[in-house]
């Protein structure tokens, strides 16, 4: 494979490097700039991209092996530039496994990212609220998550040369970084919160009955996305750290009919919060 796109077909950790290579090549004929911070913007969460001195905009068709993002609220684009002053690579938009990409390809961005010279990914979605106490607007620092998909990015040969076997999860959500992210956040009087995010494939919302399972699993947000792609960085040696933005209560627990429309009104509203969060957060790395 030369660019690593061909929809529903799993790619190994193996198949990753030629892959990476093809990717890396088609980016350095653009730009030569080497990101030292990688964000990943979920739906409707355009407020960093706003932020970036950006340097050069490359549509994610116009990369081997990479198709046009299909997801409303996903510009499907790769920006390169600096935030705060630091150099930094961001994903305007994301592939998701609703949209028939394999696990392998889903990650695949973040494991770009870290080839690039990105030490540090931030990851970001739009949530539904598990969590009762969870207003409509919160902003959730992940501390953990389940991976509920039934998909995994490394399934099949290794890669030995970007991560092992089988790779510890314990701190995945790196703790040092869960703690600049509140600092951030408090520089600017802005909350956050701390919980446990689950991912599921969609691209249905959960049912009631499935919302109450997640609680009884201690989850306090769910999406369909983030969690293959922080599996992948991990393995691959780069540090992760995330924000869910709450855009709603999750299915059973306001009464309410739930649409991706409202997701994305509620995400242009909060957002603005989550872009200064992060610019502070990049500031201060």
């Amino acid at each position: 494979m030369s660019g690593g796109f061909a929809l529903g077909r799993e790619i190994s950790p193996a198949e990753q490097p030629a892959c990476l290579d093809a990717l890396e090549r088609a980016i350095r004929a653009r730009t030569d700039l080497r990101p030292r911070v990688g964000l990943v913007l979920g739906s409707g969460l355009g407020g960093p991209a706003d932020a970036l001195d950006l340097e050069v905009a490359i549509p994610f068709g116009e990369l081997p092996g990479w198709p046009p993002a299909t997801a409303p609220g996903h510009a499907g684009r790769l920006l390169f530039g600096r935030l705060s002053g630091v150099p930094a690579v961001v994903q305007q938009g994301r592939f998701h496994l609703y949209e028939g990409h394999a696990a392998g390809f889903v990650a695949q961005p973040v494991l770009l990212m870290g080839r690039l010279g990105a030490e540090i990914i931030v990851l970001t979605n739009a949530a539904g609220g598990v969590n009762p106490n969870y207003r409509a607007g919160a902003l959730m620092v992940i501390a953990d998550h389940l991976n509920l998909a039934g998909r995994h990015p490394l399934i099949g040969p290794n890669a030995p040369d970007l991560g092992p076997r089988f790779p510890d999860m314990t701190g995945v959500w790196d703790a040092e970084l869960r703690r600049r992210l509140h600092e951030a956040a408090a520089v600017e009087g802005i909350h956050l919160e701390e919980g446990v995010y689950a991912c599921l494939t969609g691209p249905s919302y959960e049912t009631p009955a499935e919302v109450r399972m997640l609680r009884g699993l201690g989850v306090d947000a769910v999406g369909m996305s983030t969690a293959l792609e922080a599996i992948a960085a991990h393995w691959a040696g780069t540090r992760v750290c995330g924000v869910s933005l709450v855009t709603n209560p999750a299915a059973g627990l306001s009464g309410a009919q739930l649409s991706h429309a409202e997701v994305l009104v509620a995400a242009e509203a909060a957002g603005p919060q989550l872009a200064r969060v992060i610019a502070r957060f990049v500031a201060d790395l």
